[in-house]
C-alpha cells in the first residue's frame, strides 16, 4: 500500500513493485483497500467479502502478466530489467513498433533523397513492395499493421507464397520484393527494435535466367540508328563495343 497517499475515506492505493537484479520499479495497480483489509507480508487482500476476492484476483492477474512478460523477455532478448518490464506491461515498450510504420517512414525519405543519391525507381520498387505487404497482412492476418516482434520465418513464407500466388508474381521479383523486406528487418535490428533475425535461415532464391544474345542483324540494326542526342549516341557505342568484344 502507498501509507502517503491516503483517501478522504481512509483507502490506500495498492502499487506493484518489481524488482530485478536489485533495481526496483513500481506502478500503480488503479486499485484500493482499506489498511485493516491488507496483509503486508502476503500482499493481498485479507477477508471474505466480494470486494476483497475481487482486487486479490486482479492483483492474480497483473502478477501472472508480470511474469510472462519476464520469461519473454528473456527468452527474445536474452536480458530483462525491471524498467522493461514495466514499460511493456504499460504498454510503453518501444518495441511494439510495426512494420508498416517503419516501412513508410523509410520509403518517405528515399523519396526525399531520388535525384540526390537514389533512383526513383529505386522508391517505386519499395512502394510496390510496402503495397504488396499491406495487402499480405490483410489478407493473412485480417490485420491493417502487424508488430515487428511479429516478423519470423513463417511470416517470411507465408508472405513469399502470397507474392507467388495472390500477387501473381513470378520468382525472381518474388526474390527482389523479399529482399527489399530484409533491408527493413536489417533497420529494425541494427535499432534494436528486434534482436533476432528472421531471415537467419531463410534463403532467398534467385533463379537462373538466359538473357540470350543478339544476332548479328539486330547488332547492324543499333549501328545504323541515329539517335537524337549525344549522349544516347555514346550509349550505343559503349554498347555496340562491349559487344563487338565478346568472342
Amino acid at each position: 500500500m502507498k501509507r502517503n497517499a491516503q483517501r478522504k475515506n481512509g483507502a490506500m492505493p495498492i502499487i506493484s513493485r518489481i524488482t530485478v537484479d536489485g533495481k526496483i520499479v513500481q506502478f500503480s495497480t488503479k486499485l484500493e483497500i482499506q489498511p485493516d483489509c491488507w496483509n503486508t507480508q502476503l500482499g493481498k487482500a485479507t477477508g471474505r467479502n466480494l470486494n476483497v476476492q475481487k482486487i486479490n484476483s486482479m492483483l492474480e492477474d497483473i502478477k501472472s502478466s508480470v511474469h510472462q512478460i519476464y520469461h519473454e523477455q528473456r527468452r527474445r532478448d536474452n536480458f530483462v530489467t525491471a524498467e522493461k518490464i514495466k514499460n511493456e506491461f504499460l504498454g510503453l515498450s518501444e518495441n511494439n513498433k510495426t512494420l508498416l510504420e517503419l516501412f513508410a517512414r523509410h520509403n518517405d525519405d528515399v523519396k526525399k533523397l531520388v535525384g540526390i543519391s537514389k533512383a526513383k525507381a529505386t522508391y517505386q520498387k519499395y512502394e510496390v513492395t510496402r503495397k504488396h505487404i499491406t495487402g499480405f497482412i490483410r489478407e493473412r492476418y485480417n490485420m491493417s499493421d502487424i508488430s515487428l516482434k511479429e516478423i519470423d520465418h513463417m511470416f517470411i513464407s507465408d508472405f513469399e507464397v502470397y507474392l507467388l500466388s495472390s500477387a501473381g508474381c513470378n520468382a525472381n521479383t518474388t526474390a527482389k520484393f523479399l529482399q527489399f523486406l530484409k533491408r527493413i528487418v536489417i533497420i529494425a535490428r541494427n535499432n534494436g527494435w528486434i534482436h533476432a533475425d528472421p531471415f537467419s535461415n531463410y534463403k532467398i532464391r534467385i533463379a537462373k535466367v538466359d538473357r540470350g544474345y543478339l544476332t548479328q542483324h539486330e547488332i547492324e540494326r543499333i549501328i545504323d540508328k541515329k539517335f537524337v542526342s549525344k549522349r544516347l549516341e555514346q550509349v550505343k557505342d559503349i554498347f555496340i563495343f562491349r559487344k563487338s568484344e565478346r568472342p
